[in-house]
C-alpha cells in the first residue's frame, strides 16, 4: 500500500470531525473520496499533509509513517495536494506560477541566488524547462502568459494542479477539482488527471461530482466523518447505504 491511514480520528472540541478512519491507496490507482458536505473529506487531507494534527491514528507513505512530520517535509517526501480554493499568485502569469511552485526540489541555496553561480543558472533553466512540460500536460500552454487573476475559473483550478505538480509528487491530493466547472471544463480535467496518472502519479481525489467516478479505480464513501462504504464505482452507484447518505431514506436510483 503506497498511502495507509490507519484509525484515523479528529476532534474539534466536542465535535468529530473524522472518526477511526481506514483508508489505503495503493500505488499507481486513482481512488476518489466522497460523500456530503460536512462528512470530513478536506479534513482527511489537512491531517495526511499536516495541515493539522490528529486526536489518533497513523498515516503511513510509502512505508513510512508521516503522521506528525512537518507539511513542508511531507511535500519533499513526494506528497502533493489541492485545495478547494486556490492559493495563486493573481498578478503572476502562468508561467510565473509554476515556476515559484519548484522552491521544493530547488538545490540552490542563498549563496547561489546571490551570486547568480552556474549551479543557481542551470536550475533556473531546468525549473523553467520543467514549468513549460507541466503547463503543456494540463493543457495550459495557451494562456501562459496570462495573469492568474485573469483566468476563468476552470483554468485557475487547472493552475492549481500545475502547481503541485512542480514539486514532482508521487502521490497527489486533489480537493474538489472540477467543482463549479462546465462540461467542457470537467473534461478537460479529467483527460488532465488521467494525464497525471499516465505520468505515473497516484492520485487520491476529493469531489461531489459524479462524473469524477468514471475515471477512478476505487471509491471511499464517508458519511460524519467515517467510512460507510468502499468499492468500484458501480458497486457504490448500487449502494444503499450511500444513497440514503445523499439523498435520503427512500430515494430510489
Amino acid at each position: 500500500m503506497f498511502l495507509e491511514v490507519k484509525g484515523l480520528t479528529k476532534k474539534f472540541g466536542g465535535l468529530t470531525a473524522v472518526n477511526n478512519l481506514d483508508v489505503t491507496v495503493n500505488k499507481g490507482e486513482i481512488v476518489g473520496l466522497i460523500g456530503p458536505n460536512g462528512a470530513g473529506k478536506t479534513t482527511t487531507f489537512n491531517l495526511i499533509t499536516s495541515v493539522v494534527l490528529p486526536t489518533k491514528g497513523k498515516i503511513l507513505f510509502n512505508n513510512e509513517d508521516i503522521t506528525y512530520c512537518k507539511s513542508h517535509s511531507i511535500a519533499r517526501k513526494g506528497v502533493g495536494r489541492t485545495f478547494q480554493l486556490n492559493p495563486l499568485f493573481g498578478d503572476f502569469d502562468v508561467l510565473q506560477n509554476v515556476s515559484t511552485a519548484f522552491h521544493i526540489p530547488d538545490t540552490s541555496n542563498l549563496f547561489d541566488f546571490y551570486f547568480n553561480t552556474r549551479k543557481h543558472r542551470y536550475n533556473k533553466e531546468k525549473i523553467l524547462e520543467k514549468s513549460h512540460e507541466i503547463i503543456k500536460l494540463v493543457g495550459l500552454e495557451k494562456v501562459e502568459k496570462v495573469l492568474a487573476k485573469n483566468l476563468p475559473h476552470g483554468n485557475q483550478k487547472m493552475l492549481g494542479i500545475a502547481r503541485a505538480l512542480a514539486i514532482n509528487p508521487k502521490i497527489l491530493l486533489l480537493d474538489e477539482p472540477i467543482a463549479g466547472m462546465n462540461p467542457d471544463e470537467v473534461d478537460s480535467i479529467l483527460k488532465a488527471i488521467n494525464k497525471i496518472r499516465a505520468q505515473g502519479v497516484t492520485v487520491l481525489v476529493i469531489e461531489h461530482n459524479m462524473l469524477m467516478m468514471n475515471i477512478c479505480d476505487r471509491v471511499v464513501v464517508m458519511s460524519f466523518g467515517q467510512k460507510i462504504a468502499e468499492g468500484t464505482p458501480q458497486e457504490i452507484r448500487d449502494n444503499e447505504e450511500v444513497q440514503t447518505a445523499y439523498f435520503g431514506g427512500g430515494y430510489i436510483a
